[in-house]
């Protein structure tokens, strides 16, 4: 049995580019400057269930984490931290959201490739400004029908533009690095998924439930396996 397919959808960050290595690199700044003021191993831990319940306020991206971060480093400091250290702490999510759009080696190629077959939009969440900043950057912004920067990745968002879109879930693709925003709302919904893991994942992405419906569902390694895949999928 053969599926039509009539659209494929990619994530952006660590799907197209790297971006969850300048985060890793922001915390690891952040937990030498409050080891400074405090001997402890769980300032990772510490700083991700502070991230954790602000993302219903700040939402997703490195506005949000540099709040949380000064939050948190106040709280692990009780107050002790100097503003010149919490100065720092604010330059560490500016050096985030000025890093270079570097793009995963071959994701060009992969992109253009399932272009020529298949109408390919852009779907993203995170901070409007920087996520468009990153999309004209990229170079990549003219080969996608539609970009779309969204506030959360669930099954109710991918719902709601497939409705905009005039589109049966059955008919749509998306690829990505997370299964908990990019894989498996698509697939409840009746739609296809195509995980290419990245080499690091934020925790938050990784808190979810195991795919089902694996039959529409397919795993890459790299961006050149990615237009045989979503052929495989069309293909039933």
């Amino acid at each position: 049995m053969t599926r039509t397919l009539k659209l494929v959808g990619f994530d952006a960050d660590d799907t197209l580019w790297r971006s969850e290595d300048y985060y890793r690199d922001a915390q690891a700044e952040f937990e030498r400057i409050v080891g400074g003021y405090v001997d402890l191993d769980d300032a990772h831990d510490r700083l991700y269930a502070v991230e954790k319940q602000n993302i219903a306020l700040f939402g997703y991206g490195a506005k949000g984490m540099t709040l949380s971060m000064v939050e948190a480093a106040i709280a692990i400091t009780e107050e002790r931290i100097s503003a010149r250290d919490l100065h720092r702490i604010v330059a560490i999510g500016k050096s985030v959201l000025q890093h270079p759009v570097e793009l995963l080696p071959g994701i060009r190629e992969a992109v253009e490739e399932i272009a020529r077959e298949r109408p390919v939009v852009l779907i993203t969440k995170g901070d409007l400004f920087h996520q468009e900043a990153k999309v004209r950057d990229s170079g990549l912004s003219d080969l996608f029908r539609r970009i779309e920067i969204v506030s959360e990745k669930d099954a109710a968002t991918y719902a709601r533009l497939l409705a905009e879109f005039a589109l049966a879930p059955a008919d749509f693709a998306m690829i990505g690095n997370s299964l908990r925003s990019d894989i498996v709302p698509v697939l409840e919904l009746g739609g296809c998924g195509v995980h290419m893991p990245y080499h690091v994942t934020w925790a938050h992405e990784a808190e979810t439930a195991p795919p089902t419906a694996l039959e529409r569902l397919r795993s890459v390694a790299g961006p050149a396996e990615l237009p045989a895949a979503i052929r495989s999928l069309a293909a039933g």
